[in-house]
């Protein structure tokens, strides 16, 4: 069978179409370019990408059907030479504030598992390295020391927690256990010291006493097991030093820092994903930002009266309440009436937005008659529909409440979305959450010289999964996008960014054969970068697909290929 050249559509009626007849070269990058109201869109979208799309659905099994969209058959008389189709609109992507360019793109599950694979935890209260050892792995540093030195093995189960210990230490007699250290000192589990409650204790269970010596592995292995059980990972060898305090050495075979405890739970890729509880900022739910009530929307015009309006909450219907509420404000701190808000001191302002603390203010009220009077703390506006808005059902408040309300960075998360053990995992002393804040010209240029940092073992398993990142990291960058952040909100992007985006995630695909139909590509592009763009269409075009460009201005560059 002769291989096809052409794209023939004859007869095409869509819409502002009047029976158009046009042969679209095959394996080639086609621009269709005119007036507005021309048919540009009506002959490449709605004609030729339609059919091609409704063509590809009907070849599939009527079960997968039913989990696609059909698009109605176009108004033309005949079509061939088409190819499975894919449309690159200028559409925003999804405005889910989970979702971001680098999740879009996919660059992010290719980070975490680069985090996962080669990245080193590190301890937020040393900032050294924490890292997961084996048995034998202890063993060999163990027997490494001086033959003849003598050591205390233990099992640390208690450190720097309030308690009295009674039962653990009757549970540890049992076990068979003879000897424990307590805050330094040494005693027998058959008289174990009176520990007072209110204060704080370190408790280790003496496992072996031990002479570093050869043949002792097996035993040194058996002991370290139990000392690892009992102390949820970590054993601590203490030597013994004349005339000096004994050197203490922590083995883990957790990610655990021996000296604050802090634990990280096995280091897989859901453990970056902000998406996940596993690895989500547990106060702002993985999304980098909360809400809190700001002074600037409470407050809009300091210009205004505070009793014509001023504090914007206060302002509707200018209730009696508020007014007589003001009134004894202005009593009790000795301001007038009818003063403008910048004219109040700063103190009182303070007091109006966030109350007066412990101090008693006395107000007076008239409702309709009855008058009564009444000492008590101001509560203060903001905290007042801070709890308001925690503790009210009704929609209808809660969205009144959320005019007044801002967008700030999470203060436990600092932005980032991730928990403190992903924001503690690091590669090249950065954590996954500040590679993603670099444009995507400075995370390109960070990826392609981080491998030379990581050990030869990590260089090893990282290898394939850098050459992923940095081969999309350099589509974006070809496209013109090399000024996004890889964490921007993908609801936050233009239309021509959304679409170059895409664009370039199709190059990534490294699909063949494929009708590509791209509509304006250059919207938004700066002049400069047009000869970049066109590079990327001209190398979807020699990937073996026919790429097709609806292009409204006709002094684009894109159409000189």
């Amino acid at each position: 069978m002769a291989e096809l050249k052409f794209i023939e559509v004859r007869g095409a009626r869509e819409h502002n179409l009047k029976s158009v007849d046009v042969d679209i070269p095959r394996d080639q990058l086609v621009v269709i370019t005119g007036l507005s109201g021309s048919g540009k869109s009506s002959l490449a979208f709605d004609t030729v990408y339609a059919e091609g799309q409704r063509r590809y659905v009907e070849s599939l099994s009527a079960y997968a059907r039913q989990f696609l969209d059909m698009m109605e058959k176009p108004d033309v008389d005949h079509i061939s030479g088409l190819s499975p189709a894919i449309s690159i609109e200028q559409k925003t992507t999804s405005k889910n504030p989970r979702s971001t360019v680098g999740t879009v793109t996919e660059i992010y599950d290719y980070l975490r598992l680069l985090f996962a694979r080669a990245g080193t935890p590190y301890s937020p209260a040393t900032g050294l390295p924490i890292e997961a050892q084996q048995v034998q792995e202890m063993v060999d540093k163990i027997m490494s020391l001086e033959s003849g030195t003598k050591a205390f093995l233990l099992a640390p189960i208690v450190r720097d927690r309030k308690g009295e210990y009674k039962k653990e230490f009757l549970e540890l007699k049992k076990q068979g256990f003879q000897r424990v250290k307590v805050d330094g000192n040494f005693y027998d589990l058959d008289e174990p010291p009176e520990l007072d409650k209110k204060y704080r204790h370190d408790v280790d269970v003496v496992v072996d006493r031990l002479v570093i010596k050869e043949g002792l592995e097996t035993r040194l292995a058996d002991s370290l097991r139990t000392s690892l059980d009992l102390a949820d990972g970590i054993a601590i060898l203490e030597t013994l030093v004349e005339n000096g305090e004994p050197l203490r050495h922590t083995f883990s075979e957790n990610f655990a820092c021996p000296v604050s405890g802090f634990t990280i739970p096995e280091i897989e890729p859901r453990l970056f994903s902000f998406n996940a509880p596993f690895g989500a900022c547990p106060d702002c739910d993985g999304l980098g930002a909360e809400l809190f009530f700001d002074e600037r929307l409470v407050v809009p015009d300091k210009e205004l009266k505070i009793s014509d309006g001023a504090l914007a909450p206060w302002r509707k219907g200018k209730s009696p309440y508020f007014l007589q509420t003001i009134e004894a404000l202005a009593n009790h701190y000795g301001f007038e009436f009818s003063a403008k808000w910048k004219e109040i001191p700063i103190s009182v302002q303070q007091v109006f937005l966030y109350g007066s603390g412990e101090e008693e203010i006395l107000f007076r009220y008239d409702e309709g008659g009855r008058v009564y009077q009444v000492k008590r703390t101001f509560e203060g506006v903001i905290p007042n529909m801070e709890r308001r808005y925690k503790e009210t059902d009704s929609s209808w408040i809660r969205e009144e409440f959320e005019s007044f309300q801002n967008k700030r960075p999470c203060e436990t998360c600092e932005g980032y979305r991730l928990n403190l053990q992903a924001r503690s995992v690091k590669i090249n002393d950065l954590h996954i959450g500040e590679i993603v804040e670099m444009s995507i010209k400075d995370a390109l240029h960070w990826f392609s010289k981080v491998q030379s940092s990581l050990s030869l073992q990590k260089q090893e398993i990282a290898n394939s999964i850098l050459k992923e990142i940095i081969e999309r990291l350099g589509f974006l960058n070809n496209v013109g996008l090399e000024y996004l952040t890889l964490s921007r909100s993908s609801g936050t992007l233009s239309g021509g960014e959304s679409q170059r985006i895409r664009l370039a995630s199709q190059i990534g695909s490294g699909l063949t054969g494929v009708l590509y139909v791209l509509d304006e590509p250059s919207i938004g592009l700066h002049q400069r970068d047009n000869g970049r763009l066109l590079q990327t269409l001209k190398t979807l075009r020699d990937q073996g697909n026919t790429v097709i460009v609806v292009e409204h201005d006709d002094t684009c560059q894109v159409r000189k290929v």
